[in-house]
């Protein structure tokens, strides 16, 4: 009989014939064979570390919270501000938040749903799942003060005046309660991003005593610091459905009205955020003074600032041009049907998310102004709303 090996893992069982030079020959032939062939197989290839960044940064919020856990190198990856501040540029997901009333301990519920499938889903009759539910442990009136990049801006006041302000971004599950501003009643409230210096304020305009266009008091807030700021005092007298600016190429814009030879007439202030200086805007034209302004709103559409007036949506494509304004539709008679429309500053195709104000009555509309079809109603509006970019961008500092 032939003699013979048998290999079994790292036991041989062989024939008393073999020598121990020929089973050491053997042996060796055989390592030889496993390690070249599948032990020692050259390792997978590697991807350049920039290529990891330039993948990971154009991906979903939800994705790159769980992808902290791959690893060490990820996890710092992930959590540096310059990469949050490159997948900002790059995110194309909008995000619908709304606040309802809850009768659960937690008196308020914040969700956050992306904008496609909201509209997707009103096309089957369904309801959007939320990607985020968060329950806010608040026991007062909770109402947004604005979004910016993906960080919402909330006030929860009682009767006596201001509770607390905080700054969350329901994505990453994160908030920065601001320093306590007192029981002044606020008027007007603004949030959004200074380029000049890199960060987020906040600025409230506090009722002034006496004389109502001389005495307000303006204060502002700078993330990462631990106070607030007087500046210049603000003259004008906010529209009553108009108390949030609107944050547009640095520059919080309010419609307001400014005494003029003791007539009022409406105008845009823009408060700088870099050098917190105020300017006014001109209305589109052919406007002039108008009497009564609960038929103006202001809005942002497609990152320019936006003005509703009656039924006529005018957008300024060059901010602080005013030969820029221009019509971009007029909302047909058959759906106004008496009421005032606001815009919820979303473009969904030719679609444009509007909201509708009659009777103390609000309703989301998607409205096609390409054909003048009055797409779908989401009903009465029972929650406050907010719709901004998904974002890893923290609220905690600067």
């Amino acid at each position: 009989m032939l003699p013979f090996v048998r290999i079994l893992g790292n036991n041989a069982c062989f024939s008393p014939s073999l020598t121990k030079k020929t089973i050491a020959a053997r042996r060796q032939q055989l390592f030889g064979t496993l390690t070249s062939s599948s032990l020692l197989a050259p390792p997978l290839p590697t991807l350049p570390f920039d290529l990891i960044t330039d993948i990971l940064c154009r991906l979903p919020v939800k994705y790159l919270v769980q992808f902290r856990c791959v690893c060490k190198s990820w996890n710092s990856l992930i959590s540096d501000p310059k990469f949050a501040e490159k997948h900002l540029r790059l995110s194309t997901t909008r995000l619908v938040h709304t606040l309802t009333y809850s009768n659960l301990p937690y008196k308020y519920i914040l969700k956050s749903c992306p904008l496609h499938s909201v509209f997707n889903n009103l096309t089957t009759n369904q309801t959007a799942h939320p990607i985020t539910q968060l329950k806010i442990p608040w026991k007062h009136v909770v109402s947004f003060l604005g979004s910016c990049n993906g960080i919402l801006c909330l006030l929860a006041c009682g009767y006596t005046g201001f509770v607390t302000i905080r700054l969350w971004n329901p994505s990453i599950r994160k908030f920065n309660e601001l320093p306590y501003l007192g029981k002044q009643q606020g008027e007007m409230y603004g949030f959004g991003y200074d380029a000049v210096t890199n960060n987020y304020k906040v600025v409230v305009v506090l009722r002034g005593h006496g004389d109502f266009f001389e005495n307000n008091v303006v204060k502002v807030h700078t993330l990462g610091t631990c106070f607030w700021k007087s500046i210049q005092k603000f003259p004008f007298v906010c529209d009553a459905w108009q108390r949030v600016g609107k944050c547009v190429s640095g520059t919080i814009n309010w419609l307001v009205a400014k005494k003029y030879d003791e007539k009022i007439q409406h105008v845009i202030v823009s408060l700088d955020l870099g050098n917190e200086s105020y300017k006014e805007v001109l209305l589109p034209p052919d406007y002039g003074a108008v009497d009564g302004y609960i038929d103006f709103h202001l809005g942002v559409l497609r990152d320019c600032l936006c003005m509703v007036f009656g039924q006529d949506v005018w957008v300024m494509k060059e901010y602080g041009n005013k030969d820029s304004w221009t019509k971009l539709f007029t909302i047909s008679t058959s759906h106004a049907n008496h009421a005032d429309f606001a815009v919820v500053n979303v473009f969904q195709g030719d679609q444009v998310l509007l909201m509708s104000i009659k009777d103390y009555t609000l309703k989301l509309i998607f409205y096609n102004f390409r054909n003048d079809n009055l797409e779908f109603k989401l009903g009465v509006f029972e929650a406050t709303e907010e719709v901004c970019v998904e974002s890893l961008i923290s609220p905690c500092s600067s």
